[in-house]
């Protein structure tokens, strides 16, 4: 490890699953699957929303940008986990390091307010059908997106410039998958308490505050689906809601333990394990969870088929 007048860290050690050594190949093999299945899901599903014009409605350009997203984290976090599961020890600049921890926060800010916005934009459609277009029209709807990217930077700028202007004198390891605040918080040789009551604070507000509206809002969906006459409008509405539902429970849930969790709260395996439910999973999940169970869309990407094979046959 490189150091400065034996007080500053160069470059970081990401242990990952080291512990875990008979376990890395294997890991890497369904690992290295999961991120190709992941940006070829979420690719589709971005495409097919760029290509087909009848889907260029607030509910599937919402979905749009949470793939972007998705897309993102992923790119963030798995090239250097799958690096560190095929050596026994993998460095990382410091550079590096606050980079990745920076669009880790940057991304994943702007996933949990969009899961939001899309929470919100449901709540309006089956709640408010009449009014839906006025609700949400088009300049709704870009405040909302802009809204939520531009939070997602302040809150990866802030965080970021805030952690990495601690001293970081050793130990160098990282005992974590990739560079999340809390695993490299532990580094720091500096008093962190006014920090961490940022970050709980934070927290609170960016992950906990949209969660409780979403469920909010869920529950009023639930009595206005419950009122619906029609048992198909019922069951649309139920089918699109749960699918939303089961994405925000998966991501917000173990992110909050992630980062609301004391430092002494988890092993180092619990950790990652639950930092891989919403970096790995959630990215992996939610082109599944919205294409395999949305008609609109799988006709869209048949219609786009079928037009490729018609030009080709041509």
């Amino acid at each position: 490890m490189k150091r400065q007048n034996q007080s500053s860290v160069f470059e970081f050690i990401l242990l990952g699953f080291s512990n875990f050594p008979e376990l890395q190949g294997q890991l890497f093999g369904i690992f290295l699957i999961i991120y190709l299945l992941t940006l070829i899901g979420n690719a589709v599903i971005i495409v097919v929303i760029c290509l087909e014009q009848s889907l260029h409605v607030p509910m599937y350009l919402f979905l749009q940008n949470l793939s972007v997203v998705d897309v993102s984290i992923s790119a963030v976090i798995m090239p250097e986990m799958l690096v560190v599961l095929s050596n026994e020890k993998t460095s990382i600049s410091f550079v590096s390091c606050f980079a990745q921890m920076y669009f880790i926060l940057f991304f994943g800010g702007t996933e949990c307010f969009l899961l939001g916005t899309m929470a919100y934009d449901r709540f309006a459609a089956i709640c408010s059908p009449l009014n839906y277009p006025m609700i949400m029209n088009k300049r709704v709807f870009m405040k909302l997106v802009t809204g939520s990217w531009t939070l997602g930077f302040m809150l990866g700028t802030v965080q970021t410039t805030w952690v990495s202007s601690f001293p970081f004198c050793g130990p160098s390891e990282i005992n974590h998958i990739s560079c999340e605040t809390p695993a490299v918080l532990e580094l720091a040789c500096a008093d962190t308490f006014l920090f961490e009551i940022y970050a709980f604070t934070g927290t609170i507000l960016i992950i906990m505050l949209p969660f409780m509206l979403i469920i909010l809002s869920y529950i009023r969906i639930l009595f206005a689906i419950l009122k619906m006459p029609s048992t198909t409008g019922r069951q649309k509405a139920f089918s699109t809601c749960a699918s939303h539902l089961t994405s925000v429970t998966l991501f917000y849930g173990t992110a909050s333990m992630t980062y609301l969790q004391p430092k002494s709260g988890y092993s180092p395996e619990t950790k990652k394990l639950m930092s891989l439910s919403y970096s790995l999973l959630t990215p992996l999940l939610n082109p599944l969870i919205y294409s395999l169970r949305n008609s609109e869309l799988k006709r869209a990407l048949i219609k786009l088929w079928q037009r490729k094979v018609d030009l080709h046959t041509f």
